[in-house]
């Protein structure tokens, strides 16, 4: 996941020769070689996250309220606690164009990114939040500039008054990239101003979901520091609620139920493990983001792991290719149950609970139970079938409409065509769910 946070401010970091550094948007200064003078602290390991912080360096923004910026990230730093086993923090400043400051990898501790700060000056130019959110997306979270796989990232973007330019777009790619995008907008328009705005409305369209836990407003620079630095704190260090970007595919728990019975046979199981594969590679698999469990079944149901088990998306492929197969009967309404009860014994918040369940023939026990408390629960199920399934019972099975839920194919070997649907269903069901 990523945190965002935008203020207009002045260049310092180069990672390359000076001349690279200008095209790409890079400007020459400590990136790539910090110089700590003391023992690094570890961080708390209770906020591992990545966080950016996009700062404003308009010509508007004024040397006063730039560095009320720079004292507000100084702050955050500090109340954060940077460290390489808890949060690190990247800064991007935007003016006409974007800049990177420093990375995630340069400065392992509150202090390092204190005195980083104090050295930055404004850009000047205009105050285009829609490109530095773009630059953002394409360069900043990745491998080489210290992102770490399974901690959120997350973006702040600080805005003074409106962006000169859209931020809506940008944001929503940033948002389906896996980026957890905050606003704190400081002194908005006036009314009478409000016609220059170039997009009304812009932190509610570009900010996550619930927009009331991911954007703050803020009266006036002299309030920002006891209005917002505390909230975003708390908000930024808590990763269950850090489910914004993934939309429809990183936020949610699935369970796989897969039959396991004598009529499907080993060669034909191997076939189910593979599909079970295709489905979990479509998902960024991680504490804080997808998380998947897998239930084999014959007369009775088995728990290969839950959902805990596996913290990344290789860790869970090696597994799934290490089930082996059982043999036995096909009571699938137990098995339902069993699934329910193992790997969804309670309601997570912010979090979506998917099953999918695969059998290749009628079910030894009735579905209509465990079926109906899934949808009691909130618990979206998906129903596929193969060869000597009954449409009917899959009907009974899946989440209404079945049309949307049940899927059927007459061979083993085309199950991956039901891959691409299932993740669509998905996908339809997330953009349908309540808004705030």
């Amino acid at each position: 996941m990523y945190f965002l946070l935008f203020l207009k401010s002045g260049d310092t970091e180069a990672w390359k020769p000076d001349a690279i550094l200008a095209d790409a948007g890079v400007v020459p200064g400590e990136e790539g070689s910090p110089q700590p003078s003391e023992p690094t602290p570890q961080g708390d390991p209770n906020c591992l996250v990545d966080l950016a912080f996009l700062i404003d360096g308009s010509s508007a923004i004024g040397k006063r309220r730039f560095h009320i910026q720079k004292q507000f990230l100084a702050d955050m730093a500090q109340a954060l606690n940077i460290g390489p086993t808890g949060p690190l923090m990247g800064v991007i400043q935007y003016g006409d164009s974007p800049a990177l400051q420093f990375s995630l990898r340069t400065h392992a501790s509150s202090q390092d990114v204190q005195r980083a700060l104090e050295k930055m000056t404004p850009r000047g130019g205009l105050s285009n939040a829609g490109r530095a959110i773009s630059f953002l997306t394409k360069s900043f979270f990745s491998k080489a500039q210290g992102n770490r796989s399974g901690a959120p990232n997350v973006a702040v973007v600080l805005v003074d008054g409106w962006p000169s330019d859209r931020v809506g777009d940008a944001a929503q790619l940033a948002r389906e990239a896996g980026i957890n995008i905050f606003f704190v907008t400081v002194e908005g328009p006036l009314k009478n101003e409000r016609e220059l705005v170039p997009e009304p409305d812009f932190a509610h369209k570009a900010a996550c979901r619930p927009s009331s836990f991911y954007a703050l407003p803020v009266a006036s620079w002299a309030a920002l520091g006891r209005s917002a630095l505390q909230p975003l704190a708390r908000r930024v260090c808590r990763p269950e609620r850090l489910q914004c970007s993934r939309t429809c595919l990183n936020s949610a728990d699935l369970g796989l139920v897969l039959d396991g019975s004598s009529s499907v046979g080993p060669a034909n199981f191997r076939t189910l493990l593979r599909f079970a594969a295709d489905l979990s590679r479509a998902l960024r698999v991680a504490p804080s983001e997808a998380r998947v469990g897998l239930v084999q079944y014959t007369y009775e149901p088995r728990l290969e792991f839950g959902l805990d088990a596996h913290r990344s998306r290789a860790a869970l492929l090696r597994a799934l290719a290490g089930v082996g197969y059982w043999s036995g009967g096909t009571s699938t309404g137990a098995a339902l149950r069993f699934a329910l009860e193992r790997l969804f014994p309670r309601p997570r918040p912010g979090r979506r609970q998917i099953l999918v369940l695969v059998t290749d023939g009628r079910s030894y026990d009735d579905v209509r139970p465990p079926a109906l408390e899934a949808r009691r629960r909130g618990v979206k199920v998906f129903a596929v079938g193969v060869t000597w399934a009954v449409p009917e019972e899959l009907a009974l099975i899946a989440s209404p409409p079945a049309a949307d839920h049940a899927f059927f194919v007459d061979e083993f070997e085309h199950l991956a065509r039901c891959v691409p649907r299932i993740l669509q269903a998905i996908c339809d069901d997330f953009a349908r769910r309540p808004g705030d």
